[in-house]
Formats: C-alpha cells, structure tokens, sequence
C-alpha cells in the first residue's frame, strides 16, 4: 500500500479517477470471482450427441454422491482432442482425463504424458473385464511390468451392417446376396441417370471403413510376425481393393463419393437400403423416423469363405501424467464410478453399445435386445485394432493411394505397392532418433550473442526506458496488461518455434529433446514435395487474391454508383465474410459432391442451357457431371472457388471506403479532359485507391498463403490422395500425423520468412504508404 500511495499520492485531486480506472481495469482484465470450494476436474471427450446427454446424467449422479467435486466436461473433435492433449502436455497442463479410443494409447505412452492407473485403482480386477478390454503396454523401464493406460466403459467400437426392413427383409449374410440386395435395391425410377436409392453405402474414401474387406480377404495392416511390420502389399489387399471398387464400377450398387456425412444422410432419409457404420451411430438409426433400420453382422466375402472382420476396440477413459496427486485422485474416483456396473448398464440401455464389463453380457436387456446380439456377434468376428504407434504411419500411408485408386489414377496392385513403399518411410520417420549434434553448444552460444547483440544495438532505447518508466509509472501499468498479452501470445511463442526448429522434437524425443542445428531445415529443402506444394500454394494464392481484388473493386464500384437500395446490396454482398468460414467452407463441399451437389445439378440442367445462345455456355450447362471431390485438379478448383466466395466482400469493404474518399472534383476535371469510363479508372481511381488497396492486398495475400480452414475442410484434409495440400494444411500434417514437431516447426519458419520477405519487398516498391497528392 505505501508503494500504491507514492504513485497515487502525487495528484491527489485525480488519485479517486485513478483508482476507479484501475479497479475497471482488473474487472475487465479477468479478476476471478469469488469460486466454490468443489475440487474440479476436467475431462475431455469425444462422445456423440447422445452419448454426452448420457455422460452429463452420469455426471450429475456422481457429484450428487460427491458434493465436493466438480466435473467439468467438454467436447472436442477427435483431431482436435489428439492435438490439443499433446500441445497442453507438452506445457504440462491439460485435462485431468481424455476419452476416446485406444488406438493412440501407443503414442501417448511413447510421449509420457498418459500415466499408470493401476496405482489408483488397486482394487480393480481384469478378471471383472472382457478379454482385451484393459490396455496394458510394457513399461519404459527394464521391470517388465505393465502399465495400465486406459479403463473402459465400453468395448467394441466396430462397424457391422446396418439395414432398413423397409426395403430387405432379411439381412445377406454372403456379399454374394450382399451385391444381389444391392442391385435390386439400387432404383432410378424416372431414368434420369440419378438414382433415388443406392443398395449400400458407407465412408468409401476412409481405410478404417476397408479393413472388414481387407479381413475377409484374408490380410490385415501389419505381418503375423508379432511386430508392427506393415503388411499392405499382399496379394489379398489388392483383391480386397478390386473387390470394393467392383461395387461401384460394376455393379453400381455405392455412389461416387460417398463420405461419412453422405452415407449417414442417405440412409437416415431413405435413400440407401444398407450402411456400414460404427456401434456409435445405430441408436440413431435405430430411432429414425421413416426407417426401420436393424442390425446384423457384416457378411462372408463368398471368394474366400472368411467372414469380414471390422477392427475392435475399447473407449475409455486414461488419466494425465501431469496431473497433481490430489487431482489424478479424484479423477481416479470418477473413472471408477463411471465404468462400474451401474454406468455401464445405463450406457448400454441407451446407447446400444456392448460394455466392457464381463457381468453385463449376461444382462437380461442384452442378451433379449437384437441390436446388442447382432453386435456381439460381430465382436465375436473382430479383430483387435493394434495400439502401436506404427498404425498412425499406415494410416496415413493408405490414406492418400487408397484415394488415388479410388480416382481411377491407379491400380490394385500399384497402390499396394505404394502403401506399403510409404508406410515403411513414415514409420522410419516418426520413429527417427536423433543422434544429437556435437556442436550444439555453438547453436545455445549463437543464440546469446543475439540477444546480446539486441541489448546493445537498442542500449539507447533501454537507457531511456527505466527512467521514463518512473517518471510515469501510472501509464506503463496500464500498457503492462497489454504487453504482457503481446509477449504471451506472440513472443514467446515465436522464440519457442524457433529454438524448435533446431531441434530434434519427434514423438520419441517429445519431452527430452535437444537442440540439432539445421538438420530439420536441411529436410525441409531436401524433399521434392516442398517445392511442389510450394508451387501449389503460390498459384492458390495468387490466383484467390486476384479475384478477391477484382470482384471486390468491382463491386465496391457498384455499390458507390447511383443505384437504389445500396444498403440492402452491402449487407447482402457481405454476408459470405459474416458467416463463419467452418460452416461456409463444409456447405461448398456438399455442394460439389458429384450426385446431390448444387454446382453439378446446375451443370447438368439441360432445360436451363436452352435459356442462352451461347455455345460455351451450352456445352457448361449441359455438361456430364463433374467428379469435383475425386479428381485433384478440380478438388484445388473447388477449394479456389470456396476461397474466392470468402474473400471479396473484405476486400469490397475496403475499395469502397477508398472509393468514397476520392474527390468528386477529380472526376469532373476528367471528363472535361475527355476521358471515357476507363481513362477516369486508370488514371484516377486507381492511383487514389492504391494506399488503400496494396496494404489490403499484402494483408490479404498472407491471410490467403497461410489460410488452413478452407483447403482442410473443402478437401477434407487433402483429399484426394493428399494432392491438395498447400504448406501449412502440409505442416499441420506433418506435426499431428507423424509427429514430427521439429521439422514442422522449420517449415512454419520457412513460411514466415518467406511472407516476411515478399511483404516487405511489396510495400517497397509499391511506396504505398506515400503522399498520393504529393
């Protein structure tokens, strides 16, 4: 309070102002309230809708038992969940719990930032779980023993074979009767080349959705060696990849396309007779008004005579390393009280979702439900799906040339041989121990004579500091917020990328890595794909700006003209950049799907081709559709077109604010001139608008270079076969795919450079900042 007083003390007739400001200030800068005294838990999940009013239920249940604690749930995306849970780790914080799957358990534990839950639960017994329901892995010491990572309150996780009755009667238990059902099934009524129903449908673009053809062809991701030895290449996966693409190409029974949002919908509106999906969707089909949708185990590939056998697994709950005792205690509590009898019975009442606990199988409910039988069932035909760290590499290797055969862009065989070839490599990858460099000691010394070298080229500024800091002492601690805001958020965060750059960051090295020099920059320049993603991301760029300026000049011109109702056209005319790009950017995508998309329904509308002369027009209009999600180049196109319809209303905004700060005068002497529309737009509105619009171009070209939301989601991640990447949709990759933070971490500096670099040179030469009238 003496301190506070000296400061205060000075104006005594502005000592009340100031307190009262400085009060406000702390209000508003987040000065926490008055909290109960509950200990709070935070978990993470990743339930479905359903699932999370069943969890708060639960919830609301276990704090009335335990007036004392406070759960604290919140959802999140599964990518969103794997990222953000190893970002928070890494600083170690985080959620107290995760649920979800176990199928990153594997790197998790790899990570250290999941713990041991047998110490918290001693009075657990595996024998009360089904076999496999527990995940278990070897600990990192030499002990032998194994650590618990996860306890859950369900076990399966599988696909099976979701029909509607309306349509079958009885369900194929061969894909022999599976492709006769289909056919049948498979009806366009008025022979306009659309088809009102498919015989079946599923995610067809995602590997996790083959595995079952995969199975009953006899193969499986990784060799019968016991180790994670990807096995991708064998002549049973080709086959199962000839046998799923004969389904579309030759019997016609699947649509082109067919994402999960897409099966999901056309079954739910009656428009397909079979799905295969998930145990997390069936409650949903099963209550579905308009179908009568029932259950049944996925048939036996009629060639070989091995039933299709989804992977399985178990959800549950895994507990942070970060955690403190008096938190993992608690949370321990909840997971037990979650995954006990009574929690499992509700879940399964409600969910149709078999539990992990051996006593339910044999539950009234269950073994009477035909959901549940069907279901277990299909357990009983599963196969365990490998918690290893390497099936985050086959993944992401089978994505992209399973994609590419389903574009016709390759063969059975070759995109085998190409999974296998890639999985190889990203499991060396993400696997890679660094050796260390021998001069790192150069690289920590480099880095202290840089700063150093900034103290001393800024000693003036810093010699003048100190003393105007006590000389206003009141201004600086209003400022302080901010700055600190700015160094949290900014600063630190770029020095912290940088140090990473140099570094040898991976999922085996993600809490003791070490610095390495310049090995991940050399990797980054090493690899062809930059420079063609690079290429890729220059002509995203260029072109999405030049039509953001053109279209926005164009209509900002319009708008500033003598026309009525301008008000009505400018809020119209903004509504693309009003609306959230997530949502703007998933309604594109849906609108170029290749059978119920917007854009190719147009295209296709003969009756509308006949409205114009034009024979371009004509052959647009009344062209076949376009296969816009499975061919590269018009995915890109699609992305360009999704991106262009955000980005002209900024730039609308601001050539109109320009436009209405020329002189009227300027215009008039013009046209005294002689000048015609186009001389006045060239040799006036343009030079006038060019301090405005050249720092909006820059602004608009890095927002663009930079722009994840768009390409991520119209792509869906790069589809198809990872041919629409542009850099940081290609960084983002290589962070949270393979784990690769160090040499992402070189990459976003390579981008920042780069846009540094070109902005600079922009405003230089443009002397945009310049005295237009001087």
């Amino acid at each position: 309070m003496a301190n506070a007083s000296s400061i205060f003390g000075r104006r005594s007739k502005s000592s009340c102002f100031q307190y009262l400001l400085l009060a406000v200030l702390c209000v508003q800068s987040g000065c926490q309230q008055q909290e109960d005294d509950r200990q709070v838990v935070t978990l993470w999940h990743q339930m479905v809708p359903r699932g999370r009013v069943v969890l708060d239920r639960l919830i609301a249940k276990f704090e009335a038992e335990n007036p004392e604690y406070h759960i604290r749930a919140l959802y999140k995306e599964t990518e969103e969940l794997r990222s953000g849970f190893q970002a928070a780790a890494l600083a170690g914080v985080g959620p107290e719990l995760i649920y979800g799957p176990s199928d990153v358990l594997g790197a998790y534990h790899t990570m250290g930032i999941v713990q041991d839950m047998n110490a918290w639960a001693p009075s657990l017994n595996p024998e009360d779980f089904t076999e496999g329901a527990l995940t278990f892995l070897p600990s990192h010491d030499d002990s032998g023993q194994r650590v618990l990572l996860q306890i859950p309150d369900r076990f399966g996780n599988h696909l099976a074979l979701v029909y509607n009755r309306n349509f079958i009667s009885s369900p194929p238990t061969t894909t022999d009767e599976l492709i006769a059902l289909g056919i049948q099934n498979t009806l366009d009524e008025d022979q306009d080349g659309r088809f009102e129903r498919y015989g079946l449908v599923w995610n067809f673009v995602e590997p996790f959705f083959a595995i079952p053809f995969l199975t009953g062809h006899g193969a499986w991701v990784f060799d019968d060696s016991g180790e994670p030895v990807p096995a991708l290449d064998a002549p049973e996966c080709a086959a199962a990849y000839d046998f799923i693409l004969s389904l579309r190409d030759k019997h016609g029974i699947v649509p082109r396309n067919c994402d999960y949002e897409t099966a999901d919908s056309l079954f739910k509106s009656g428009k397909a007779a079979m799905i295969i999906n998930g145990d997390w969707s069936w409650a949903d089909y099963l209550e579905t008004k308009g179908i009568d949708a029932a259950v049944a185990p996925l048939p036996v590939v009629s060639a070989t005579g091995k039933p299709m056998a989804p992977m399985v697994s178990p959800k549950g709950y895994s507990l942070n390393a970060f955690a403190t005792p008096e938190s993992a205690a608690v949370a321990m509590k909840f997971v037990l009280f979650m995954t006990s009898e009574g929690a499992q019975r509700e879940l399964m009442h409600e969910l149709k979702i078999l539990p992990s606990r051996k006593s339910l199988h044999m539950d009234p409910f269950l073994t009477s439900d035909p959901t549940l039988l069907a279901s277990k069932q299909q357990l009983a035909n599963g196969r365990m799906m490998p918690v290893d760290t390497e099936l985050r590499a086959v993944w992401d290797a089978m994505r992209p040339h399973y994609q590419s055969l389903l574009g016709g862009n390759a063969s059975a065989q070759e995109a085998a041989a190409a999974m296998q070839r890639d999985s190889i490599r990203s499991i060396e990858l993400m696997n890679r121990k660094s050796t260390g460099d021998s001069a790192a000691w150069i690289w920590q010394l480099l880095g202290i004579l840089i700063c150093g070298t900034l103290v001393v080229w800024q000693r003036k500024s810093l010699a003048n500091f100190i003393p105007d800091i006590r000389r206003q002492p009141f201004a600086y601690l209003l400022v302080a917020p901010a700055l600190a805001t700015i160094f949290l958020t900014i600063a630190f965060p770029f020095f912290y990328n940088v140090m990473l750059s140099l570094s040898d960051m991976s999922l085996t090295n993600f809490q003791d890595w070490k610095i390495i020099g310049l090995a991940n920059y050399l990797e980054v320049f090493s690899e062809n794909k930059f420079f063609t993603i690079l290429l890729k991301t220059l002509i995203w760029t260029v072109v999405n700006v030049f039509f953001h300026v053109a279209i926005g000049v164009m209509l900002a011109m319009a708008i500033n003209g003598p026309i009525r109702g301008k008000t009505i056209y400018r809020i119209l005319l903004i509504i693309p950049w009003a609306v959230p790009a997530y949502i703007t950017a998933l309604t594109w995508r849906s609108m170029f799907h290749f059978d119920y998309g917007a854009v190719n329904l147009l295209a296709s509308s003969w009756p509308i081709s006949l409205l114009t002369t034009s024979s371009w027009f004509v052959a647009l209009l009344g062209s076949p559709p376009y296969n816009w999600l499975g061919d590269p180049n018009l995915m890109f196109t699609a992305c360009i077109v999704a991106n262009v319809w955000l980005g002209y209303p900024f730039m609308m905004v601001i050539a109109l604010g320009g436009l209405q700060g020329i002189p009227q005068e300027l215009y008039e002497a013009a046209r005294i001139d002689g000048a015609n529309r186009f001389q006045q737009f060239r040799n006036v509105t343009l030079p006038l608008l060019k301090p405005v619009l050249v720092p909006a171009v820059t602004l608009g070209a890095i927002w663009t270079f930079n722009n994840l939301n768009v390409v991520w989601l119209v792509s869906n991640g790069g589809e198809p076969a990872d041919e629409t990447h542009i850099l940081v949709s290609f960084v983002y990759k290589a962070v949270f795919n393979l784990y690769r933070y160090g040499y992402g971490a070189a990459l976003s500096m390579v981008i920042f450079v780069m846009l540094l670099v070109a902005s600079l040179i922009s405003l230089q030469r443009s002397r945009a900042t310049e005295n237009v009238y001087g």
